[in-house]
Order: C-alpha cells, then sequence, then structure tokens
C-alpha cells in the first residue's frame, strides 16, 4: 500500500487525539476517585467530632439533670447515636435531611418525634454510606439510640420496600418507635425508584 503525504500528516493528528482523549479521561477518573476520597474522609472526621460533641451534652446532662427547657434543634446539630451492634454500625444522627447532612450522617426527618422521646422518630439515611449495612437488617435486631439523656432501646418489627410518598410509613404512634429510612435498591446507580424501611419499637 502506498502512503500519500495526506496519510502521512492525518496519522500523527489521530494518535495526538487518542493520546489526548486518553489523558482526559484518566484525569476526569482521577478527579473522581479523589472527590469520592475527599468526601468520605470528611465524613469520617465529622462523625469523629459529632462523637466527642455528644459525650459533651451526656457530660452536661449528668451534671445538671433533666432540663424542662430544650432549645430547637438547627439544620445539622447532633441529636444523638444510632447503633446497630449486630451490623457494626455506629452513626451520629443529625438534625434535617439536607443534601449536606446525609453526607455527614444520618438525618432526623423534621415533623417527627426527636430521637429517644415518645412517638414515632423518622430517621434518614443513604443507601451507599452510612445506612448501606441496612440491607442485611433482621427482625428482631435491636437498635439503641444514644442522647444526651440516655439510652434507648428497639426492637426491629418489620421491614418493607414502599413507594417514595409513602408517607404512612411516619405516622405518628403514642408508644415509641423508630423508622430507618434509605433508598432502594442498594446497588442501583443512580435514582433509586423505591425506599427501604426498618420500623422498630422501643423495648
Amino acid at each position: 500500500m502506498t502512503t500519500t503525504p495526506e496519510t502521512q500528516r492525518s496519522a500523527p493528528r489521530g494518535c495526538l487525539f487518542l493520546r489526548c482523549t486518553r489523558g482526559l479521561l484518566f484525569l476526569s477518573g482521577a478527579l473522581a476517585v479523589s472527590y469520592v476520597a475527599l468526601t468520605l474522609l470528611h465524613a469520617k472526621l465529622y462523625q469523629e467530632a459529632a462523637g466527642i460533641v455528644l459525650e459533651k451534652q451526656i457530660s452536661v446532662q449528668q451534671q445538671h439533670g433533666v432540663t424542662t427547657h430544650k432549645e430547637v434543634a438547627k439544620q445539622g446539630d447532633v441529636l444523638g447515636r444510632i447503633e446497630i451492634l449486630r451490623l457494626g454500625l455506629t452513626i451520629a444522627i443529625l438534625e434535617g435531611t439536607s443534601a449536606q447532612t446525609l453526607r455527614l450522617g444520618v438525618g432526623h426527618i423534621q415533623g417527627t418525634a426527636l430521637p429517644g422521646e415518645p412517638g414515632n422518630s423518622g430517621i434518614a439515611g443513604h443507601r451507599d454510606t452510612f445506612f448501606r449495612p441496612l440491607k442485611d437488617i433482621r427482625t428482631s435486631d435491636e437498635i439503641q439510640i444514644q442522647t444526651a439523656t440516655g439510652i434507648s432501646r428497639y426492637q426491629v418489627d418489620w421491614v418493607r420496600v414502599v413507594a417514595p410518598d409513602d408517607t404512612g410509613i411516619l405516622t405518628s404512634s403514642a408508644s415509641s418507635s423508630i423508622t430507618l429510612i434509605t433508598c432502594y435498591p442498594f446497588h442501583l446507580i443512580g435514582a433509586a425508584p423505591e425506599r427501604f424501611v426498618v420500623h422498630a419499637h422501643e423495648e
């Protein structure tokens, strides 16, 4: 095959284009991985800081006893800690469910009972970070909620998959209970079409 001058000129240009494309793809991938790593590191450090805040709250409560006045929690405030020992899950509970809050911990759903208090307390978390272990939860598992006023223990009643607009799962109750919510399916990439719900009553 005889190569023409045009062919000889186009070959280097094609190789240069491929090298540039590969370089850009590699850079994009490296930036994406770095962003995820930094986000996870930030969340881990925040969880440690939230644990310190909670311990200080407990100490103050023990020193001054039960108080009748409670300040209104602001978005991102540390409310307590949720533990499911069988799943190795220990996460700070923060007030609210904004995108920033759910990057740092699990969030108390505003309008539901506060964690550890009478009523149905709703707690939401991301399926790909803090609430991923919920995929292995079972009925009768114990869930502990630690707040400044003490530890409340709950037993899992049921686990369901529901539609995103099913608000009945957060219906208030006279007894103390908690409802954990995350997206479903757990391993789906992109927007999840359903919600994974865990309900537990206080023991």
